[in-house]
C-alpha cells in the first residue's frame, strides 16, 4: 500500500531525474505561478514554462492514503463504499481504491475535502480528526501546491473488535433517538 511518504518519495525522484537531464532548476523570481481551474475538473497549475493539471481523483487519493496512515482510522467511507470496497477485496487482483470514502472539490488555488471514516473502539473521536485533518492538509499541500480551505470529516461507525470478526453486523432497521 502506498503512503504519503512513498508518494513524496515518487514526485522527489521524478524532480531529480528532471534535473539530471539538463531541465533548469532554477527559481527564478520574474517566473510566475499560478493555478487555475481545469476543464477537466482538476486543478491547473501554470509557470512561463509551461502547466501541470491535477484531477481532483489525484487529490482524493492522496486524501484517502493520508486519511490511512493515522492509527484509530478503522476504515475510509460509508457503508455502501465500504460495502462495494469488500466486494472488490474478494476479486483476484483487484486493487485498492485509496480515494474510497473521500470527495473533493478542486478550484483555482483551493481545495475543500470531505472524508467519512470507521473509527477504532476506544479512540477520541475529536482527536483522530484533528490528526486526519493535519495529516490530509500537510500531504495535499505539499504535494499539489493547492491550499487546503477545509477537511471535514464524518464519523459513520466505531468498530469493535467483535464486530471486524463477525463481519460488523449492524441493525440497519434501528431508529435513531435523537435528530
Amino acid at each position: 500500500m502506498a503512503t504519503y511518504q512513498s508518494l513524496q518519495l515518487e514526485v522527489l525522484q521524478t524532480h531529480a531525474l528532471t534535473h539530471e537531464q539538463g531541465a533548469p532548476m532554477t527559481s527564478d523570481s520574474s517566473e510566475k505561478n499560478s493555478v487555475r481551474f481545469g476543464a477537466d475538473g482538476g486543478a491547473e497549475l501554470v509557470s512561463t514554462q509551461g502547466k501541470t493539471i491535477i484531477a481532483d481523483a489525484v487529490v482524493a487519493k492522496i486524501a484517502g492514503i493520508a486519511t490511512r496512515e493515522i492509527n484509530g482510522v478503522y476504515d475510509v467511507g460509508g457503508g455502501t463504499a465500504r460495502a462495494v470496497g469488500a466486494l472488490r477485496d474478494r476479486i483476484p487482483g483487484a486493487r485498492v481504491n485509496h480515494a474510497q470514502g473521500v470527495a473533493v472539490e478542486v478550484g483555482e488555488k483551493q481545495a475543500a475535502i470531505d472524508i467519512g471514516i470507521v473509527a477504532e473502539y476506544g479512540v477520541a473521536l475529536h482527536e483522530l480528526a484533528v490528526g486526519i485533518r493535519r495529516n490530509v492538509i500537510a500531504a495535499v499541500e505539499s504535494m499539489t501546491g493547492l491550499e487546503v480551505t477545509e477537511v471535514n470529516i464524518t464519523v459513520f461507525d466505531v468498530m469493535l473488535f467483535e464486530d471486524a470478526e463477525s463481519g460488523g453486523s449492524t441493525d440497519p432497521e434501528a431508529k435513531p433517538r435523537v435528530q
